[in-house]
């Protein structure tokens, strides 16, 4: 499970208004499918030179992630190791090909409850919608807890005064 933080906040909300004003879309090619595109927005690493990398070894973004090893110096494991950085994990990026992460379907609209096509734009900016709304719900719990914690602590220095 992605682990919500800004930085995927804000790389997930800039890839869905991309893809919204028109950023290349084709789910066959590895730089600009459904994790292509959020790779670019992490990575700042171009659509071209994200296929060039992937071409580098067999199969497609799954068996890709699959196939994942951190220290093969290969320049898509190396983007790969950014996606993680940013508080992805392995699962969530097979999820967003694929746009199968139950979670994120079982909170679509009543109105879009329907099987999502992985090739299919409009499909893959309702996941990352739902996927994003999620994040933020999570980082603002988190920030809420934090600062209830923080509150709530008992300093020695008060304790001995």
């Amino acid at each position: 499970m992605a682990k919500s933080n800004p930085i995927l906040i804000n790389a997930i909300g800039n890839t869905i208004s991309k893809l919204k004003n028109g950023a290349p879309y084709q789910w066959g090619h590895m730089g600009a499918c459904n994790c292509g595109n959020l790779a670019q927005e992490i990575t700042h690493v171009s659509k071209g030179e994200i296929h060039q990398y992937a071409m580098q070894r067999f199969g497609d973004w799954s068996e890709q992630l699959k196939d994942y090893c951190p220290t093969s110096g290969l320049p898509m494991d190396l983007m790969i190791s950014r996606l993680l950085d940013s508080g992805l994990d392995l699962e969530d990026l097979i999820h967003l090909e694929k746009l199968s992460d139950p979670n994120i379907l079982a909170a679509l609209p009543e109105s879009e409850q329907r099987e999502l096509r992985k090739n299919r734009k409009e499909d893959v900016i309702l996941y990352l919608e739902i996927w994003l709304k999620q994040l933020e719900k999570t980082w603002v719990s988190q920030q809420a807890a934090i600062k209830i914690s923080e509150s709530s602590k008992i300093y020695l220095s008060e304790v001995l005064s």
